[in-house]
């Protein structure tokens, strides 16, 4: 993936943050969280959809989310954060999110995409804001890692929507409850 050649250099994040380790832990964490349930969204949505002329569109997405979670699941080790304990739930609630979208079709599954990766980038958007305000040069190589990730999440949303999203049944009520789950997921990785 693109993101697979930055230079990472924990050492000198963590020397670097000073007292900002607890920062780092809860974006590592909540951030690994959510690649790791995308990855199940997709997991599910290719076990309904992986034969349908929307599978190979659905695994190129996916594939994007496994070089994501590769990053982190990296990220996780170099910095010794502990995963989020919710990881089992998110395993299940994750598959069947995705298996039970695209169960409701092609649309319903795009609108799903188009739901959680709206999310995803704006969270990456607030982690950019917050480690910009504390010290840009200082999370510099995480910041290129977020930003990137941001970058191809959006371009999933927009994938989404030029593959019928709003043309799901009850588009603004799928979304809507997908996003208030995804904010609940965002506020409890953080904390547990």
């Amino acid at each position: 993936g693109p993101a697979a050649g930055l230079s990472l250099r924990p050492r000198s994040w963590r020397a670097a943050a000073g007292g900002g380790g607890a920062l780092i832990d809860r974006i590592v964490r909540v951030d690994h969280a959510g690649e790791f349930g995308a990855n199940r969204i997709y997991a599910g949505q290719m076990a309904v959809l992986g034969r349908a002329g929307v599978g190979p569109l659905i695994q190129q997405m996916w594939n994007q989310e496994k070089e994501h979670l590769k990053k982190f699941n990296e990220l996780m080790v170099a910095y010794r954060v502990r995963p989020t304990l919710l990881l089992p739930f998110w395993n299940v609630a994750g598959f069947v999110l995705g298996a039970g979208t695209a169960l409701l079709g092609k649309k319903a599954a795009m609108a799903c995409t188009v739901a959680v990766e709206e999310s995803i980038s704006d969270h990456y958007n607030s982690q950019i804001r917050t480690l910009v305000e504390e010290d840009p040069e200082k999370y510099k190589e995480l910041l290129q890692i977020i930003k990137q990730f941001r970058d191809d999440e959006r371009e999933h949303h927009d994938i989404g929507l030029e593959h019928d999203a709003e043309g799901a049944p009850a588009y603004s009520v799928l979304k809507t409850a997908i996003q208030l789950g995804c904010k609940a997921a965002i506020f409890l990785s953080e904390r547990i």
